[in-house]
């Protein structure tokens, strides 16, 4: 029996998310939520359970609300970027969750990276 495109979303998303916890090694996590009208993403400490920073296409000041699209993604990647600079934190590890790593995630962790964050 085939599986529903939420199961095999699910299953995804499991998948990711275990693997990266076994290479965790203390780091914070850089989740990624992506909706078809926004994208959001936090900076997780999964040891203290708090969230260091969070940046979304919601906020104004970036001035992309509603929209979700590469360019909107990117703006989110730098903010969240500048953001963990702020909270002292270098190097995460990328949680997409069970989103494919293509388009507007793919933009988003790019430019993250050229923010200075290593993953």
């Amino acid at each position: 029996m085939a599986l529903s495109k939420r199961e095999l979303f699910q299953k995804r998303r499991l998948r990711n998310r275990n693997k990266m916890r076994a290479m965790a090694n203390g780091r914070p996590r850089l989740s990624v939520h992506r909706s078809s009208k926004n994208i959001s993403v936090q900076l997780i400490d999964d040891v203290n359970g708090v969230t260091l920073a969070a940046a979304s296409s919601l906020e104004k000041d970036l001035g992309f609300v509603g929209k979700n699209n590469v360019e909107a993604a990117a703006k989110v990647g730098a903010a969240i970027a500048e953001r963990a600079k702020k909270a002292g934190v270098e190097e995460v590890y990328f949680d997409r969750g069970g989103f494919l790593f293509h388009g507007r995630v793919k933009a988003l962790a790019d430019a993250a990276r050229e923010g200075g964050l290593k993953f």
